[in-house]
């Protein structure tokens, strides 16, 4: 079973977020917006990161209307504006014709998933989609990733993801998964590292290395 991560990965999504950041934090007077910060929130699905704002600024808002604040923002993205990585649509078409099951396994706010799936016609591509905030789970903890292939009848070694971000590539390893590592400029500088901690790396979707080319078609 192939689980692909969105934000970073299938969409080309990470920077909108750093332009909410700005923008909601600016609201409340606070610019510019500390580094360890966007280091947390980046780490961290949008409940927890919604906690951690609320608590580290003080803001009075609760944390479903810092929630709701940022699905607003970022709606019209999600919806109209943001786009697929190059070559994922037509690593998605090779999966569907090679019969090869596929689903989404992402921290995004659910209503924004769906919003971008819908705009590029993929909804009907996967089999399902695993939003970590409805498990109660982080995807830095490797019980989402166990509980996942367990939900899905599946051994930990029968699952790959494709993912972008560090923490989750070793979490998703944790939990006994192969782990494809996607190059984002989000982690930039960060490549060595992913590599040496993944068993597939893709620079470019458009130019699948043999190692990915065959966990996926054989």
């Amino acid at each position: 079973m192939i689980f692909f991560d969105l934000d970073g990965t299938l969409l080309d999504s990470n920077g909108v977020w750093l332009d909410i950041d700005v923008a909601f934090l600016g609201r409340h007077g606070i610019s510019p917006v500390p580094e360890d910060y966007t280091w947390y929130v980046t780490r961290h699905g949008a409940p927890d990161a919604a906690r951690y704002t609320r608590e580290r600024f003080g803001l009075r808002e609760t944390e479903e209307e810092i929630l709701a604040a940022w699905r607003d923002m970022a709606q019209e993205a999600y919806a109209a504006q943001l786009e697929l990585k190059p070559g994922v649509r037509e690593l998605l078409e090779r999966c569907r014709r090679a019969g090869v099951p596929m689903a989404v396994l992402t921290s995004c706010i659910p209503e924004l998933c769906r919003a971008a799936l819908d705009r590029h016609g993929l909804t009907g591509w996967f089999q399902g989609v695993v939003y970590s905030q409805e498990t109660g789970l982080e995807k830095g903890n490797a019980a989402l990733y166990r509980k996942t292939a367990e939900d899905w009848g599946l051994p930990g070694h029968a699952c790959v993801l494709f993912e972008d971000a560090p923490a989750y590539c070793a979490a998703a390893r944790g939990a006994g998964w192969t782990v494809v590592g996607v190059a984002d400029p989000l982690y930039a500088g960060r490549e060595a590292e992913m590599q040496q901690l993944c068993q597939g790396w893709v620079e470019d979707f458009r130019r699948l290395p043999e190692r990915v080319e065959a966990l996926l078609f054989e």
